[in-house]
Formats: structure tokens, C-alpha cells, sequence
């Protein structure tokens, strides 16, 4: 178990220190676009992200290993150097830095260590003295300018600047910011270009400029910034755009037919372009009001979710979109770009902070346990640039001679999504929407601190004790999120049981608080089964929001392609005994399972077996052939028909 005692946490002087430190800083997690508005938001968010948070046990550590051995142990200098060059005519250099960059203000807002915060100030006066007359930093040569991946480049490059003057409030930074923005929309005009016509994908790539333009206008009241905006989504609709608007009732897989593969940049289903848009959308739509734009994004959310997230909370083949949930039992070539997984959560946080819905919660909770944890390695220090349903986990491949690739800069700006998220602020109170010890700081509507210190050691069981400290005691509701999959859920305040109507919502506790209650909350670990229908049908195992896989290195007798059925209870739960944690081949969770096993067995060889299984991200852990894995076993053709 990682979970320490509650008074240990809340009193353990570095923890103390830390959080006395953030919260004097007010220092945010994620970059909203109104962190340090000039402009009054049209709508406001229903949840606002945590004053602070620290978060101990398994995710405590992943968040640590990050910030230690893959942030830290960058080399800016290297991702800086392209942007001296200019030399550049069709590659992506310059995203690392932006990515890279956002990723550490992230790191360093969660835990604000002087080490981190020297090498933030450090690198961005680097990137600053690259500037040219005319406002530009980038990578490209003159005469290419705007070309292929120029301009997404410089949206990584804006929401880097942009990171830092919200963390800092240093003008040069935003100056530069404008400097920037400014040289696009005059180098669009002079060459009367349309922006959507730059680049790859109907213009995904170079429009996805939108959020760090929004954030631009929100910053400085300049009407231009939002005038660029608005044009942004007015050439979207274009027959040479994406038309994301007018193209948000048709499923993403199918908005454009597949291109040939040697005009792959006029592919039109590109997941990660594609949902960087919507994700600008959302912020426009903040500042106007204007409810297409929600609407558009609502609804290609749900489609993508419908149609595209599979059971580990990612998606796409090659990259792209391709009606991929109906086939993610089979081999799939690229799949699960960590990217695409990055920005899908990206996108569900805005939504969740948005509207307060716990959809958006639920599908954050699986993808962040399943397809983001299983893209890393152990230590933190590297990431996958695909995670596939069953074989080999690989890192990816060296891109642009950087020494490293997209995902691999991309992964760490999704794992320190969750620390805010986990405990927000609402307008009457506040919302529980993740499960994971540690100690969290609100603001409370009348301005006070109220912290909400989590002891669990979630998901490996599902009991959550939460502990308030306040001020004075106060009125206010505290709404807990019941994950959809816990069917049976038991939740009391200082011992009196508190009415679970339904999973898939929040149960709202309105009453006067005081410091020292206790909420205690026991969800449902009951293993479940996903299947898909077919010859042969499939199925997985789930066991809380977590999926499990069979791993080779604790495959035992039972080889893990042979074919298996889990013994169900009369209840028609999959029973499962859960193994002590780290004794199955470094296995964050393991657990036993009785299985039928195999098509040929008779008499006492049909007797179940009891296989092990882990958790999807323990799974291929060692990148390499002897941790070969699978989550989907295919089902014997005519097991019901007797004989």
C-alpha cells in the first residue's frame, strides 16, 4: 500500500513548506486562457483547477520520475539550436521546445524546485535572442516561411512564451508573444495566403495557431488577435479547409476520403491536428460566447469517443481516425499515437472544466491509467510513440535529428494534466473528480483556502478516505464523482451512509462543513468483462478503470495467445484474487484469474487454471520481446454448441 496516515501527510514539514510555498506563488497547473485575462470571459468554467496539489503513491512517484528524469535531463540548449539555423524547408524542429517547455512550467508549477525554475529562466531568453527584425522565431528559411510545418512550430513556440508570462508576468516574454503573432497575420496578408492553405492536413496543422492566438487577445485586449481568430474558423469552413464546424455531425472517420499514401499531408482524419483545433475552438468559444463553437466540439467529442476511443482510452491507426473502436481486437499498424492520446486528454479536461460533466471525468480516468502510463518507461526517462492492444511496446524513432520525437516531448504535458483536475474548485463548493492520495488546496468561493487530503491506495482497492481541513466551518457541497463502471458504490460522511443513486454522476453533499470530517468512499473493484461480437468474438478484462493484460513474463505454463475464458460468478463479475504489489516482474498491480483454457482440452485438463494477469500499463514495460503482451483473447468458434 503507498498511501501514508493522514496525519503524517498534512504534517509532515516538507510537505508544509511546499505547499505554503505554491500557495503563496498562486501559482496554476494547466495554462488557462484567462490565467491572466484582460478580458472578461464570455462563459465561465463550471470547475476551476486546484490551488495546489501533491500527490503520493504509485502516481506520486510516475509524476516525480518524470520531473526528474525526462524534464529535467533535457538538453534546451539542443532544442533551441534549429532556431538560430533558418535553414529549414519541410520538417518540425521546433515543436520539441514549445512541447518540452509547457511540459516543465506544468512540472514546475506542481513542484516549484529552484532547479527547474533556474533552467526556465535560463532557456527562454535563449529563444528570445533568435528573434528577427520582423518578429519571427522559427527554424525555416526565408524563402520557405509559412511552408509544411512552420506555423505549427510557432503555435509550440507561443504556448511556451505564453506558459512562462502567466508564470512569471516577465513583459518581454508576452512582447515577443505579439512580436510573433503580429509577423503572421502581416506575412498572410502581404501575400494575400490563406492560412488554411499552409501546411498539412486541410490547414489542421497551421490553424491550430487559434488557442495561442485566443490566449494572445485574452492577455492583451488587442482586437486584432481576435479578429485573426475569428478568421481562423471562417476559413476552416472553406471547400479547401477541414470545416470542422460544419463537419461535427459526420463521424470523424469519415469527413474525407483517405488520400493515396504519397499525398498523405492532405489527409483529412489526422487525430491529433484535428483535435488541437477543437481544443482552440473551446477557448474562442469562452471569449464569445458563441455556442457552434461548443457544439461543434461536444458533438466530434462524442463521435471520437463512440466511434474511436478504444478500451485503453486512445485511438488511431497510422495516426489518424479511421472508425477504429470496431476494430481494436485486431493488429493495427501505429496504433495509439501517444500524441493523439496526450491531446485527447487535453481536450476532455477542457471539457470537463468547462461544463462539470462527468463523462468528460470518466473517459480522462481511463485513458490516463491505460494508454498514457502504459506509454512510458519505468523510470520516467522515455516514452512510446505508439501503445497497440497486444505485442511488443518499442520507443520511437529519433525525429529530425533532435535525438528525440513528438511523443516523447508530448508525454509528460499529459501526465501533470492530472494534479489540478483531481480536486476543483466550483461555485458552491467543490468537486472530487479523481481518486489519488494526496493533499489538495481549493479556493472557496469566498476566497478562503480549503484543503481535501485524499488517503487511498486507489485503483489497487477501491476505498477512498477524504479528510477536510478549513478555516471555519462553512456550508458548502462537496459533489464526488461515481466512476460509470462501479455498479455497487458505499459512501458515508463521519459514518452516516450518503445515497448513491447512479454511477456515471456526481453524488452533491450539501451541508455545513467543518474541519475534520471525514468522507469515505468504497467503489466497486469487481472485474468486468468488455466484449466484441464477431467469428471469433473477443474479449478483455477490466478491474476498476483499469484494463488488464497477460504479460509473457508471467505467462507461466499457459502460453498468452492460447485462448481463454474467465469463470464467471453467479453475479456474472469475474473473480480475481489481487497478488502483492512489485512480485509479478515489477507489476504496479497483478492479479489471479480462473480460466478454461484453450480448444482442446478434455476431462481433468478442462478443469479452469489460474492465470495471472496485470494491469495494461505494467504490460510491455520492458519495451522489448520478453514482455510480449495482449489484451484481447479471441473466443472459441462453437463453444455453445454442445458436444
Amino acid at each position: 500500500m503507498y498511501s501514508k496516515p493522514i496525519s503524517v501527510l498534512y504534517n509532515n514539514k516538507h510537505s508544509r513548506k511546499l505547499l505554503a510555498i505554491m500557495l503563496l506563488a498562486n501559482i496554476g497547473f494547466i495554462t488557462p486562457v484567462f490565467s491572466q485575462s484582460a478580458v472578461k470571459p464570455a462563459v465561465d468554467d463550471s470547475q476551476l483547477p486546484a490551488q495546489s496539489a501533491q500527490l503520493n503513491g504509485y502516481l506520486g512517484m510516475k509524476l516525480d520520475a518524470a520531473y526528474q528524469n525526462r524534464i529535467l535531463a533535457q538538453d534546451d540548449n539542443r532544442l533551441v539550436a534549429p532556431f538560430r539555423n533558418r535553414t529549414e524547408d519541410h520538417l518540425w524542429q521546433t515543436e520539441f521546445w514549445g512541447k518540452w517547455f509547457t511540459s516543465a512550467v506544468q512540472a514546475y508549477s506542481y513542484l516549484p524546485e529552484k532547479r527547474l525554475g533556474t533552467v526556465l529562466d535560463k532557456t527562454v531568453p535563449l529563444l528570445l535572442n533568435t528573434q528577427t527584425p520582423d518578429g519571427y522565431i522559427g527554424n525555416y528559411a526565408d524563402k520557405n516561411r509559412l511552408e509544411q510545418w512552420d506555423i505549427w512550430g510557432q503555435k509550440y513556440t507561443l504556448l511556451g512564451l505564453l506558459a512562462y508570462y502567466d508564470l512569471k508576468h516577465d513583459m518581454q516574454t508576452l512582447k515577443a508573444a505579439r512580436r510573433m503573432a503580429d509577423y503572421l497575420i502581416n506575412e498572410l496578408a502581404l501575400r494575400k495566403a490563406l492560412i488554411v492553405q499552409q501546411g498539412n492536413y486541410y490547414g489542421m496543422a497551421a490553424t491550430s495557431i487559434l488557442k495561442p492566438v485566443v490566449m494572445l487577445y485574452a492577455r492583451t485586449n488587442e482586437k486584432k488577435y481576435l479578429d485573426f481568430a475569428e478568421e481562423i474558423v471562417r476559413q476552416w469552413e472553406l471547400p479547401v479547409g477541414p470545416q470542422l464546424i460544419t463537419k461535427a455531425n459526420v463521424d470523424v472517420g469519415k469527413r474525407f476520403p483517405f488520400p493515396a499514401s504519397d499525398e498523405w499531408p492532405k489527409q483529412g482524419q489526422k487525430a491529433y491536428e484535428m483535435m488541437s483545433c477543437y481544443d482552440g475552438l473551446l477557448d474562442l468559444y469562452r471569449l464569445t460566447g458563441k455556442e457552434t463553437y461548443k457544439t461543434a466540439v461536444e458533438k466530434t467529442w462524442q463521435h471520437i469517443q463512440d466511434h474511436e476511443i478504444n478500451i485503453t482510452g486512445s485511438g488511431s491507426a497510422s495516426e489518424c481516425w479511421y472508425e477504429g473502436k470496431a476494430l481494436q481486437q485486431f493488429v493495427t499498424k501505429h496504433a495509439n499515437e501517444t500524441c493523439v492520446t496526450v491531446t485527447w486528454l487535453t481536450l476532455s479536461a477542457q471539457l470537463l472544466q468547462l461544463t462539470g460533466k462527468a463523462q468528460y471525468a470518466d473517459a480522462i480516468e481511463r485513458s490516463y491509467y491505460n494508454a498514457l502510463l502504459g506509454a512510458t518507461t519505468p523510470d520516467g526517462s522515455n516514452w512510446g510513440m505508439y501503445t497497440p492492444a497486444m505485442g511488443i511496446r518499442s520507443l520511437g524513432s529519433n525525429q529530425c535529428g533532435m535525438g528525440l520525437n513528438c511523443c516523447v516531448a508530448n508525454g509528460p504535458r499529459g501526465l501533470f494534466t492530472i494534479p489540478p483536475l483531481a480536486v476543483m474548485s466550483k461555485k458552491n463548493g467543490l468537486a472530487v473528480n479523481f481518486f489519488a492520495d494526496g493533499i489538495y488546496k481549493i479556493k472557496t468561493s469566498d476566497k478562503e483556502i480549503a484543503t481535501l487530503i485524499q488517503q487511498t491506495d486507489y485503483p489497487v482497492s477501491g476505498k477512498v478516505i477524504m479528510q477536510l481541513q478549513l478555516p471555519a466551518a462553512k456550508e458548502f457541497a462537496v459533489s464526488i464523482r461515481i466512476p460509470v463502471w462501479s455498479a455497487h458504490t458505499s459512501l458515508m460522511v463521519n459514518g452516516q451512509p450518503v445515497t448513491v443513486d447512479k454511477a456515471g454522476d456526481y453524488v452533491s453533499i450539501t451541508r455545513k462543513w467543518t474541519s475534520g470530517d471525514k468522507v469515505e468512499l468504497v467503489l466497486d473493484m469487481s472485474g468486468r468483462i468488455e466484449r466484441i461480437e464477431g467469428q471469433p468474438a473477443y474479449l478483455a478484462i477490466l478491474r476498476g478503470p483499469l484494463v488488464l493484460a497477460r504479460d509473457l513474463r508471467m505467462a507461466g505454463h499457459v502460453d498468452i495467445d492460447e485462448t481463454i475464458t474467465p469463470v464467471l460468478t453467479k453475479e456474472g463479475t469475474v473473480p480475481m484474487d489481487v497478488i502483492k504489489q512489485g512480485v509479478q516482474s515489477n507489476a504496479w498491480i497483478a492479479v489471479t484469474i480462473p480460466c478454461l483454457v484453450g480448444s482442446w482440452r478434455l476431462g481433468e485438463d478442462a478443469k479452469p487454471v489460474n492465470l495471472t494477469f496485470c494491469n495494461f500499463s505494467s504490460a510491455g514495460s520492458t519495451f522489448s520481446p520478453d514482455s510480449r503482451y495482449r489484451i484481447w483473447f479471441p473466443q472459441m468458434v462453437g463453444a455453445n454448441w454442445g458436444g
